[in-house]
Order: C-alpha cells, then structure tokens, then sequence
C-alpha cells in the first residue's frame, strides 16, 4: 500500500469532499485541455489564412489544409458550445492568458438586413394590477429580439379561370391563362429558381433536391428535374446572351481557366476511372470597381473539351484592348501584332502569379533572395491597397510617383541576381519568366484602370473548385456547357449585388411577358424587382 493510501482519513464525510474536489479538478483541467486544444487549432487556421494573404493561392495544397482545419475547428467549437457554461469560461480564461496572440472566444451578434421579415408578439400584462386589482397603465416597454427561421416548403397554386356568360348575349368571357416559366410544365418561377441555384451555386446534386423536395411532401422525379433545369436555361438564353455581348465587347478583361472533369461518352463503357476525360472551363471578367469604372461587373464563362488554343480565340474572335491574364500560350497570337505593327490585344500579367513561383521556391529551401523578391512586390502591393477603388487617373498618379521606382529597383536586382546564381534553378527560371515579360508586367504602371494582378478572374473560378468536390465530373461536354451558361447569369447576379435565386424566380416569371425590345430591363445590373417597380410608377 502506498503512503499516500496510508494517510487518508477514516472520515467518509471527509472522503467525500476530497473525491469531489477531485472531480472538480479534473473537470477543470479537461476543460484547460480543450481550450487550449481549440487555441491550437485556431492559431493554425490564422497562421495558413496570413500565409495565404501575404503570398496569394500558392497552391491547391494550402487551400485543403485551411478547409480542413476550418472543419476541425468548427467541431471543435461545437464540443465546447455543448459543455457546460463554466467549461467556456475556463476555454475563455485559457485564450485570454495565452501572450502569442491573446485570444479570445468571441461571439458576435447575428446582423440581420431590414429587408428580413419581422414578427412582433406583445405579453400584456392586462388592464388590473394582480396585487391590487387597480387599472395599469402603459408607461415603456422591454424589447428583445429571437431569430428564428420559417422552414422552406412546397405549395400548390389552383389558377381557378372563371367562366362567365353575358345575360343579354350569352358571350362567353373567360380570362387567359397566365403564362408559365415552363409552358405546359407544372413548375412555378420560385421553384425553378431554387433548383437552379441549388444545382449550380450550391452545386448539390438532383438527386439531393429529390429527397429534400420528398421530405417536403412532394416526390419530383430525377428525369423531371433534368428536364426542368435545361428547359428553364433555354428560357433564359437570351439573357445570357446579352450578358455575353456586353462583357465580350470590353476593352479590358480578366481572363482565366480551371480544368473540369467530365464524363466521356465514347469510353463509358471503360468504367468511371478510364471513361472521365479532362476538359477547361475558361472565365472572363469585367469588373470597373477598383478604379470607379461606369460599366458593371459581370462574369462569361465558356466550356472547351481540350486545352487547344483555338478556343481561346474563338472566345475573343470580337473582342480587343487589354487582356489581363496568365501565361498561357494559347494567348500568344492575340498579342502579335498584325502587318500594319497592330495587336488586338495589349497584354497585361498578373504580379500575384509571379509573386507565388517566389513563394513556392521560399518554403521549399527558405531562399534569401526568394524572401526578398516577396518584399519587394509585396511593397507594390501595399500601394495598391491604399489606391482601391480611386478613379483611374488618381491610381496613375500614384503608380507613377510611388509604385514606378520600385518597380525598376526591381528589375535592376532581378537582372543583378539573374547573373549570380544558377541559370538552371527553379530561382532563376522565377527571374526569367518576370523578365521576358515585362512590359506587360508594367502595363499597370501606364493605364490606371489595369489591376496589377488578374485576381478578378481566379476569383470568378472558385465556384467551380468548390463545385468539383460535389459533383466530381460533369456528365457529358453539354452538361458542362450548361454549367458554363448557368454560371454566367447567377455570379454575374452575385457580382451586381443581388440574391441570385430571387433574381431569377422574378425573371422567370416576368420573361415570357417582357417586350422582346426591352429585354435589356431583365439584366443583373439593370434589374428591378416587380414590387419596386410598381412602388416608383406610384
């Protein structure tokens, strides 16, 4: 028997207030444990979120690593949420001593747009006092708020169209049939819209929709739904065409592509490893707002089943002026110029594209030199946070004055340590690719409007990184075209500001009685709900 069993009391009072003493203990340094096991994760989702904002999207690796962190975290969270109150206040008094980055458990209040649906419940006390029995009298109240949701569902509207009959001629009067998102389909616009947002935003599968509609109390059959979605994208083709004409027809574009899985149909019957092929969804962007630009922003994006660059200029075959974009050389020929020493395009290139060889080269060998080429553009890139959103002419000015002599600071060193390390290196291949383009890499140094990276188009292909992940191939090269026009008018709504799936349930519904000529009024950025409408002619 040990020594410490040796000198416990006989008092099982005593006893017990020591168990329990224990257990409290324990309790707290569990909950010690947990915190700092949430402070831990925290801090590394902080450390690979800075990482990628002082280097840009170096690579598909770091993305993965902050998603899963982010999703440990959040069950994380949730644990700590479920214990009990004093739990979190042991997880609070953990983050708030940690000196690296004092820390603390935060919870912010949920904002809530003046647009939500509000509903007011008055406890009245009534007109006698319960002590006394005297009359009450209103002197204030005491207002507290609950967020609460109205769960979605189905519903089903009759369209009753009365007959009636004149009694002197006995005419016959009826009503005509309102016209319908679909003619002869039984979906409405509200529903449509969800399915397409649904589908292509939030990219769950049909058969997902399926189930979620029968535990709404309505069984939509799968090949009902793929007929919905492609009928109600035919309706909406002459919107996407405009849209189309409008941000082809700019003079500066963003563009960019991603690859995209998708079923081949001449090697299905290989199996799904050897039957999926390789095709590129490729984007191009308009987007005035940081330089104060008039046009509205907006997002095309094209479908092509190989990489070959004849896509690219049956693209642009219309389009000219500034080209923001990677180095791929399928753009090569849009920057020749022609017999007369004119080029259609003018080539700008993305600074955050070069900054990110750098990066990759500083955490494979912790370069020096690749740690300097990064504090380098990264002043370039201090600048631009300072002029964003200016007018051109403002962003000019100070590119001139500030960014100019950086920039050629830049390309003196660069030369410089060019000639001193290893022509063969990863380093020095870095160096060649900014250098044998710079005049395009100082194209923003002359125009105001061009950005000095293409982020604008790399943002507008997120959506589909996400959507991979859920659909994983698309079924044939027409469903990706699909996925490629649906795309173009749901991020060309979110770019506008607008709640794609109310934006198409209103366009849906309006389009079939819309003035063919006045179509334009259907577009994001010309776009006003029917309510609002109404509201002004009043």
């Amino acid at each position: 028997m040990s020594n410490a069993s040796q000198n416990l009391p006989d008092d099982p009072a005593f006893l017990k207030a020591m168990i329990a003493a224990l257990q409290a203990e324990n309790a707290k340094m569990s909950a010690t444990l947990q915190a700092h096991g949430q402070l831990i994760q925290t801090l590394r989702l902080r450390i690979a979120k800075l990482k990628k904002q002082v280097f840009g999207k170096s690579s598909e690796k770091i993305e993965r690593e902050i998603q899963q962190l982010e999703l440990a975290l959040e069950d994380l969270l949730i644990a700590a949420s479920e214990n009990s109150t004093r739990s979190i206040d042991e997880a609070d008094e953990v983050a708030a001593s940690t000196d690296a980055q004092k820390q603390t458990v935060t919870r912010r209040r949920p904002r809530v747009s003046d647009k939500a649906v509000r509903e007011r419940k008055e406890l009245d006390p009534g007109s006698c006092c319960p002590a006394c029995g005297g009359e009450l009298r209103l002197v204030g109240e005491d207002v507290s708020e609950i967020l609460d949701m109205i769960a979605a569902q189905m519903k089903v509207i009759e369209v009753a169209r009365l007959k009636k009959s004149c009694r002197c001629c006995e005419k016959m009067v009826q009503l005509p049939a309102p016209s319908r998102p679909i003619p002869g389909s039984m979906a409405g616009a509200g529903l449509l819209a969800y399915i397409l947002v649904s589908k292509f935003d939030d990219h769950l599968p049909l058969y997902r929709l399926n189930e979620i509609f029968a535990r709404m109390g309505v069984d939509i059959p799968d090949s009902t739904l793929v007929d919905w979605c492609g009928r109600a994208m035919r309706v909406l083709q002459p919107l996407i065409e405009r849209i189309e004409t409008a941000i082809m027809g700019s003079d500066l574009l963003h563009a960019d592509d991603t690859p995209i899985r998708v079923l081949d149909r001449s090697r299905r019957d290989k199996g799904l490893g050897k039957g999926v092929k390789k095709g590129r969804i490729w984007t191009y962007v308009r987007d005035q707002r940081p330089w104060a630009g008039a046009a509205p922003p907006g997002a095309v994006y094209y479908f092509a089943p190989d990489w070959k660059e004849e896509h690219v200029h049956h693209h642009l075959r219309q389009a000219s002026g500034i080209l923001q974009a990677d180095g791929y050389k399928g753009y090569g020929k849009l920057y020749e110029p022609d017999t007369e020493g004119q080029s259609r395009f003018r080539e700008a290139s993305c600074w955050a594209h070069w900054r990110r060889d750098f990066h990759d080269i500083w955490k494979s060998n912790k370069s020096e030199i690749a740690c300097e080429a990064l504090d380098r553009i990264g002043a370039l890139y201090d600048i631009e946070r300072e002029i964003a959103g200016q007018p051109a002419d403002i962003r000019l000015a100070t590119r001139q004055k500030q960014s100019k002599p950086k920039v050629i600071a830049l390309r003196a060193w660069a030369e410089a340590q060019l000639a001193r390390i290893p022509g063969k290196g990863d380093l020095a291949q870095a160096f060649r690719y900014g250098l044998s383009r710079w005049s395009s890499f100082c194209l923003f140094l002359e125009d105001g409007r061009v950005a000095i990276d293409n982020n604008a188009a790399e943002r507008a292909l997120r959506p589909i990184g996400v959507g991979r992940k859920n659909w994983l191939f698309a079924g044939a090269d027409t469903g990706a075209e699909t996925l490629a026009r649906a795309m173009t008018i749901i991020e060309t709504a979110k770019m506008n500001g607008l709640d794609p799936q109310a934006y198409l349930a209103d366009v849906l519904d309006r389009i079939h009685d819309h003035k063919i000529n006045r179509l334009d009024e259907l577009l994001p950025w010309n776009w006003a709900p029917v309510i609002a409408t109404c509201a002004e002619a009043a």
